[in-house]
């Protein structure tokens, strides 16, 4: 019985995500309700929030691997986005990889991350921290008052601002550039091309968000 149930969770999981990835596509990912979501996947409500409390919490499911995969690389991975490159070269690839990422997600991050909620989910802790730790090995003056306004460009409301007016992607990217090399570049005095230690505040694991 408790392995029947447990398949049954996995399917109910499986078409609530599927229903959720529809809607957030194909219409206003802010106007998706828990309704509409129980609706299109086929299930009850109670169902539905026996996993997941919100809307927002769904949209983070979704959201979840792409973002996994993006902070491995950060980690672990080749530079310039992965350590190994200086501070402002990988300030830059962290950009371009974020602008990617919008381009591709904009729908999951808008409905997972927009607002002021942005600043309170695991993944957004992450970005911090990477961009906290860069700015030091930077030398950058107090990274603390700078981290922030250097994510700013990259909440979904703006990036899907520009993305109506015409700005491309490559354009966005080739901004975001000259903005790193400001913000880390050679300039910088104290300025270190080390690889990266184990970023702060990322709770020992590539998420603090959990679904």
């Amino acid at each position: 019985m408790e392995t029947r149930e447990r398949a049954d969770a996995a399917r109910n999981r499986a078409k609530v995500l599927a229903a959720a990835a529809r809607l957030f596509e194909t219409g206003d990912p802010l106007t998706v309700t828990m309704e509409d979501i129980a609706r299109t996947a086929g299930v009850g409500r109670g169902t539905l929030y026996r996993r997941y409390p919100d809307v927002t919490s769904i949209a983070a499911a979704l959201l979840d691997e792409h973002e996994r995969l993006l902070q491995e690389k950060l980690l672990r991975g080749a530079p310039p986005l992965g350590p190994g490159a200086p501070p402002h070269e990988r300030l830059a690839a962290f950009f371009s990889a974020m602008v990617d990422l919008l381009d591709r997600h904009s729908h999951l991050v808008l409905g997972a991350e927009s607002g002021a909620k942005r600043l309170t989910v695991g993944a957004y802790g992450f970005w911090r921290a990477h961009v906290l730790t860069l700015l030091r090995q930077a030398g950058t003056p107090d990274p603390e008052a700078l981290a922030d306004s250097l994510l700013a460009p990259l909440a979904p409301e703006v990036f899907l601002h520009q993305r109506e007016r015409g700005v491309t992607p490559d354009r966005i990217k080739a901004g975001l550039g000259r903005l790193a090399e400001v913000a880390a570049g050679a300039g910088n005095p104290g300025q270190v091309a080390l690889s990266a230690p184990p970023i702060a505040g990322a709770g020992g694991s590539l998420r603090c968000r959990s679904e």
